[in-house]
């Protein structure tokens, strides 16, 4: 957890100490009253003296604005490098302060998801915001649920998975419905298909989404090459404009969604210190703490920057979670939530940062050495475009 590291107490008698102790940089600060039972005075801010002036100068006559000059009794802040670091701080002291509400008080809401319901005899997949923890096969995050809609239309037409919302009870006698009619599903309401087979079509759709469509395509780009071997050119034809089909699908696909298990990367952010980035490991679409790349003092080390970022990088990918007592502390700081609530507020963080407008800050995703799964293959980070990101974000363009 981020802790606001620094406090100040406030004494309205030396009120000009106090403000003048303050920064004029972005923070994340809370106003503790007087009364105990009183609930702090948590927000973020870009200016933390203007905005801490406001609330604590002598106010005004016939002023409404708020002022908590009477009540306050001590503040605590954490500078801020980011809005992301900024956005990460403000949820998790909101989280220990206000456990019931503090998801209003962020307007933090889960993004949207493709879901193929394993659970289901006949699976199907659908848009949803909520994570279950039900076996489900979930992809994302997608920036609106209309664009998870539009894909999800777009590449469920390259497939025979069923989309009605009936209960599939395999009645030779049922009419079907528009997609039975039209061959664009395998039809289990009318036993149009045994289970075996619906199980393997439903495998195609969770091994396309896993991969990115690259499944689908390397399927069909072999059975094109294996077409034009035979000199049949117009099976090979056919096969060539279901690949153009599939290329114009998966431009509709944003970078981020992944499947949710496997949506590792590293975003880099500008730190509050100077000549530091703060490098945001993200684990099955969790958002870790930081750790920072001090500059300044990583010269005078005898280690390259690459090989600490190795270290931090690859060491904790298949390690254990830390079970020591310092850990527990730790944890013990936020209150308990369901670990599906706990990946749905992060993944909520991480598409506000990645799809907003402007987006500070830089992402990498790591490529895997063997397979589609960064759990079961070696996973490598493109050390060489981090730093160079890092150097970015240390020297901005003008």
């Amino acid at each position: 957890m981020l802790a606001l590291d620094c406090a100040l107490a406030f004494d309205p008698s030396r009120e000009d100490e106090f403000f003048s102790a303050l920064s004029s940089r972005p923070a994340v600060f809370v106003i503790e009253l007087h009364q105990p039972e009183a609930e702090p005075y948590l927000v973020r801010t870009a200016d933390m003296r203007r905005r801490l002036e406001r609330l604590l100068r002598a106010p005004e006559t016939l002023s409404k604005r708020l002022n908590l000059r009477e009540f306050a009794a001590r503040v605590r802040y954490r500078l801020t490098g980011s809005l992301f670091e900024q956005n990460l701080v403000l949820y998790q002291q909101a989280r220990q302060l206000f456990p019931r509400r503090y998801r209003d008080l962020l307007r933090l809401r889960p993004p949207a998801l493709l879901k193929v319901n394993l659970s289901n005899e006949y699976p199907r997949c659908y848009v949803t915001r909520r994570i279950l923890a039900d076996g489900g096969f979930y992809f994302g995050p997608f920036p609106s649920r209309r664009v998870a809609e539009a894909f999800s239309n777009e590449f469920l037409n390259l497939f025979k998975l069923r989309r009605c919302q009936i209960k599939i009870r395999r009645d030779p006698s049922f009419p079907g419905c528009i997609y039975s009619e039209m061959k664009m599903c395998l039809a289990p309401c009318f036993a149009g298909c045994s289970q075996s087979e619906y199980e393997v079509e439903t495998a195609r759709v969770a091994h396309f989404l896993a991969s990115s469509g690259a499944s689908l395509q390397s399927e069909w780009v072999c059975e094109r090459e294996a077409a034009s071997q035979v000199l049949d050119f117009e099976r090979a034809a056919a096969v060539h404009r279901k690949l153009e089909k599939l290329a114009e699908v998966l431009r509709g696909l944003p970078e981020l969604p992944r499947k949710l298990d496997e949506l590792d990367a590293v975003v880099l952010q500008p730190a509050a210190a100077e000549n530091t980035v703060a490098v945001f490991a993200v684990r099955g679409g969790r958002i870790c703490d930081p750790f920072f790349l001090r500059f300044d003092e990583l010269s005078s080390k005898p280690r390259s920057v690459e090989a600490i970022l190795r270290e931090h990088l690859e060491a904790s990918a298949g390690s254990p979670p830390d079970t020591s007592s310092s850990a527990r502390e730790k944890s013990a700081t936020l209150p308990r939530a369901r670990p599906e609530e706990t990946l749905a507020d992060h993944l909520a963080l991480l598409t506000r940062w990645f799809y907003g407008n402007p987006r500070l800050g830089e992402i990498f995703s790591p490529q895997c050495s063997g397979g589609t799964s960064s759990a079961s293959a070696g996973t490598l980070w493109p050390y060489r475009r981090i730093l160079r990101a890092c150097s970015r974000l240390l020297a901005p363009e003008t």
